[in-house]
Order: C-alpha cells, then structure tokens, then sequence
C-alpha cells in the first residue's frame, strides 16, 4: 500500500544506490567483499529502525543484530542453533502455513501445535501451553522452544502485555526457548497497539526472565514492502546464539547493495516516520473498507489492529462444520467467484470456516470488485440454501455477466468502470 512513499525517495535520492550515476563513485568499495558481520551503517540503521516501529520504548544493540536471507532464512538459522533433529517448537494456532517449511525441511525438527480457539478470539493461554506441552511429553517429543508471532499471521492481531508476561513465565519455567517473530511490528494501526517481547524482557523486572532464551525474528518484507530484497533479521539476547547464526549466515547474505542502500533510507528520520504514519493510515482505512463491506452481508471478521490481511469468518457459508466443507467452499470462491482467499485449515486452524484475506497487495479497483462478487456470491448463497441447492449449482449461476450488471445497478455502490471488465 506504501510502495509509492518508496519510489518517491528513490527517486529523490539516487545516491543511495551504486547503480546510479549519483552513486556509482561508491560502486567499488560496496561491491567488494565485506565482513559477514554486514555493513556497520545497515546494522545501526536496522537496529533504530527496530526501535522506531516500537515506539522507541526499546532500542536494540547493533552487535546483535545478525542478518539472513529474509524471515524464512532467520528462521532457518534459528531453528538450526536451537534444536536438533527429532526436536520440537510449540506454535499457537492457527499459524503461517510457511514455518511448516522454513522450520521443519531441512532441520530435521517438529511443530507441535498449541490449541487456540474462536471462544476466546484465538487468544494464547497458558492453559493452552501446559496442555500442548504435556501431550508432547507424553509422546517422547522433546520440546526445545515455543514460536509465537505477534502480530498475528494470519490472525492480524498482537498478544497483549499480560499474555506476552505469561509466554515469559512458561518458557522460563519449562527452560526451553522462545522465538518471537515480529516481522509485522510496524503494520499496527489501531489499538491496541504492539508490545515487542524485548519490552517485556527490558522493562518487567518483576517477572523471572532467562535473557538467553529469547530470540527475535524480524524482517523489512511487510513494514517496509521490501519481500523481494530478502532482508531477514535474528536478534537474540544469547550470546552463543548470535555467534552461531552469524557463522550460519555465509549461506545466506544480504547484498551489500541493498544494505548500502537501505542503510540511506532507513537513516532518513524524516522519511521514515512519515512512512510508518502513512503506511499505517492506508492500512487502516484499507481495513475499514473491507470489513463494513464484507459487514454489510453478514460476514464477520476477528478483530486485529495489524498485519495485511483480515482473518473472516465465512462457517456461516459451510454445508457443514467440516474441513471438506470448508474446502469445498474453498474451491467455489477461488475458482468460480475467483478470489484468492486461504481456507483456516491450511494454517492449522482448530475449526473450520475461517479463511485469510490478503488487501495490501490490491488497489482500489480490485477491492471493489472483490466485495462486489462477495455480495453477488453470498446472495446467491442464501438464495440456494432456501432452495436446498448444491455449489454445484450455484457456481455455474456465477457469472462476469452478473457481475458486470449488478455492478452498473442502481444497488452497486461501486461506480462503473471499463476497468472492472480486466478482473472478471
């Protein structure tokens, strides 16, 4: 949603990069080999970076920051310095299909999950913990660590102090490790707002706290749209851990031009506290948007304050409270109303219905045909249901005719575009 914000500075400042004829003069020394400890000026700027989408309430030691190639490789790295194979993490559900690979492939090590559920709006309990960490036990699987990512994906909400106090509690009580991925922490924007673990750990002298079993995973991929870059943080307060990923990290180096040049822009105060506010004034209005939209035909969604995506509750919709259920609706809504949503299932939700929705990665135009085919497909749905009629049936109603003339209807409330024809 804020891309342009980026290439406008790119624009302005073309010194950053040595492949321009403003930056070139600084070609020789960049593109020569450098230490694996990164650049000095990217580790600073990414450490104050840090401390700005924290609301500076903690600020982070550049010699702990150790970089990868993106989220997935931190975690990776991490994974690797932590467990052996055979070992495993806790992860609250539901959680981003991805650790499924970044974690487990290569590693050798297993995701045990921890039972989160709608009653509670999804929330991590330390009953929810003991229990996912006896049934473990029971099982001989050896749990080296708990993974949490805050905010949520794909639930797009933040786990408040008081939950984060108790992952604390836990961890330190069981003596395993914690991971904390805040890879969305500068996409809040509303209350409640985002409170990183290095807060808790820094500030809550009260509670009993290991510092060499927290670890922070971090990236620019989402706060600053930067996925195509692969720049991936490990931040831990351990020492023998942040010597270990940084050996690890040969294998997985951000370029010296992209430090060199996000090292410019993220020195830029100016600039990037006019992003942050920007990015999270889009978002929020970009939330805003689809929820009374998808509100106004009865479709609920979790409230969250973060992330890119909604988490949508569609149970309503299901033939019945099953996971083919849920995939069968699935399939109608990809292939028939083609919008592309991901079941709860595939994020290991414990219930069956809900479904991610991606929206900073669209423009006006596409969300208005989304909700438009949204309010066509859930009409037609009720409508069938009074009629006992299958998807199969009600798919092949689904038409870009219908579409095109409930867009032009006095009842749209979308204005009529030639544009609309390119997303049917």
């Amino acid at each position: 949603l804020a891309s342009d914000l980026v290439q406008h500075w790119l624009a302005n400042n073309p010194g950053a990069s040595i492949c321009t004829q403003e930056g070139v003069r600084a070609f020789k020394a960049i593109a020569n080999f450098q230490d694996y400890h990164g650049l000095p000026e990217f580790r600073n700027a990414v450490a104050k970076f840090m401390g700005r989408t924290r609301g500076n309430r903690v600020t982070f030691d550049p010699e702990r920051i150790v970089m990868s190639s993106g989220a997935t490789g931190a975690h990776e790295v991490t994974a690797f310095c932590l467990a052996d194979p055979g070992d495993a993490f806790l992860v609250p559900t539901p959680y981003y299909a991805g650790f499924d690979r970044d974690l487990r492939w290569r590693t050798g090590v297993k995701l045990v999950p921890v039972i989160c559920e709608s009653s509670n709006d999804f929330k991590l309990t330390r009953k929810a913990l003991e229990e996912a960490y006896e049934k473990a036990k029971e099982k001989n699987i050896r749990i080296k660590g708990l993974l949490i990512t805050t905010p949520s994906n794909p639930l797009g909400t933040v786990m408040d102090r008081q939950t984060l106090r108790t992952v604390l509690g836990f961890i330190n009580e069981k003596h395993i490790h914690l991971v904390s991925d805040e890879i969305y922490a500068g996409t809040v924007f509303c209350y409640p707002g985002f409170t990183s673990i290095a807060e808790v750990v820094e500030e809550d002298k009260d509670i009993e706290c290991d510092r060499d079993l927290v670890h922070i995973v971090y990236s620019l991929s989402k706060d600053m749209g930067f996925p195509g870059f692969r720049v991936g943080i490990i931040y831990s307060y351990n020492d023998a851990v942040v010597t270990c990923a940084r050996k690890m990290s040969s294998f997985g180096l951000v370029s010296t031009q992209t430090q060199h040049l996000i090292a410019s822009m993220l020195s830029d105060d100016e600039f990037v506290k006019g992003f942050l506010e920007e990015s999270a004034k889009r978002l929020a209005q970009r939330y805003g948007v689809l929820c009374r939209g998808l509100g106004q035909v009865g479709i609920k969604c979790l409230a969250s304050s973060g992330g890119l995506f909604l988490w949508m509750d569609l149970r309503g919709l299901l033939k019945k409270a099953t996971f083919e259920a849920e995939m069968e609706l699935w399939r109608v809504i990809v292939q028939q109303v083609k919008i592309n949503i991901s079941p709860g299932s595939s994020f290991h939700c414990s219930e069956p219905g809900w479904f991610r929705v991606c929206y900073a990665n669209m423009d006006a135009r596409a969300v208005e045909v989304s909700l438009a085919r949204m309010r066509i497909f859930v009409h037609q749905n009720t409508e069938a249901r009074k009629k006992s009629c299958s998807y199969r049936k009600l798919r092949l109603s689904f038409s870009s005719r219908r579409l095109d003339e409930f867009l032009v209807s006095p009842h749209s409330p979308f204005s009529q575009s030639p544009l609309v024809k390119a997303y049917t």
